[in-house]
């Protein structure tokens, strides 16, 4: 039986973490070499405080201690979510379809086909005739508690995934309900196929009996699947951040394999110039540190 409640902090850890990766298969060399890169960056930004500001080292030391502690709550409560999930669509209370599926569905039947991704994967390409309601979104406001979120999603890998601080709309059911009945067979869709499947839930816990997921979510279709609007390619909508200037992303490196060395040579240039700005930073950073510590001293 699938839990009443809903854990929205979970799913935003689940759905956060699901930016991270990607749904088109990559070596285990390149996984390793992605996640080595973001470690590099998340070290020298470390040390680069701490080499202007000496005394936030304990602050670094206690901040290392609770990415630990966030890193062990976010696999719980993405083991605890993806269960749920996985209920659901075993009991067949949400019912699977393909990407081309869906594109079967929306031209054979006329099923709505609800997209439930925030304005920055939606403004890069959607679905022609698709309605638009987010479940999470952007969060835009600068009070204490939204600031830390912010540091803390930029320190755990935003700065690399270009995933944003998202917060979940609490008007999410009402805005469906004001558009779809409760017996409306609905297609819903995100980019990777986890958000889509949290909107399931509340959906199916809300009374919505004729739900259709679309599993991977947009970025498993091809081009010819669904009919798509927008500037970018439906694999192309959910990246952002350090990884998709530098190319490190799974959806670039199969677009590299089809558009040949060009495309490679540019984001290899790329990752050159971002190294030697980084080491010429941490440099200034260390000589910035000692030159105030003369300063003190004196």
């Amino acid at each position: 039986m699938v839990d009443k409640q809903l854990d929205i902090d979970s799913i935003l850890l689940v759905c956060r973490s699901s930016n991270g990766s990607s749904g088109t298969p990559t070596s285990h060399y390149s996984q390793r070499f992605a996640l080595q890169i973001r470690n590099i960056g998340k070290n020298m930004l470390q040390q680069f405080l701490s080499a202007i500001f000496p005394q936030t080292r304990q602050s670094i030391v206690r901040m290392q201690a609770y990415e630990e502690e966030y890193e062990l709550k976010q696999m719980k409560d993405m083991a605890a979510a993806r269960k749920r999930w996985e209920a659901l669509v075993r009991e067949e209370k949400v019912k699977v379809l393909t990407p081309r599926e869906a594109g079967y569905a929306l031209q054979l039947s006329n099923k709505p086909l609800l997209d439930v991704r925030p304005s920055t994967e939606r403004k890069k390409a959607w679905v022609k005739g698709s309605t638009w309601i987010p479940i999470f979104e952007v969060d835009d406001s600068f009070d204490v508690v939204t600031l830390s979120r912010k540091t803390t999603n930029f320190m755990m890998g935003g700065w690399w995934s270009g995933v944003p601080t998202l917060s979940y709309d609490n008007q999410f059911l009402a805005k469906v309900e004001q558009k779809f009945l409760k017996d409306a067979e609905l297609i819903v869709a995100c980019q990777k196929g986890l958000r889509s499947l949290a909107a399931c839930e509340l959906l199916y816990n809300a009374g919505y009996r004729n739900l259709f997921w679309v599993q991977g979510g947009l970025e498993a279709a091809e081009e010819e699947d669904l009919v798509r609007e927008g500037p970018e390619p439906f694999k192309l909508a959910g990246i952002g951040g350090l990884s998709e200037f530098l190319g490190w992303t799974d959806q670039q490196r199969v677009a590299a394999t089809k558009e040949g060395w060009g495309y490679r040579l540019v984001f290899s240039a790329r990752l050159v110039g971002v190294f030697l700005v980084a080491d010429g930073l941490f440099i200034s950073a260390q000589q910035l540190g000692r030159y105030l510590q003369d300063i003190r001293s004196h």
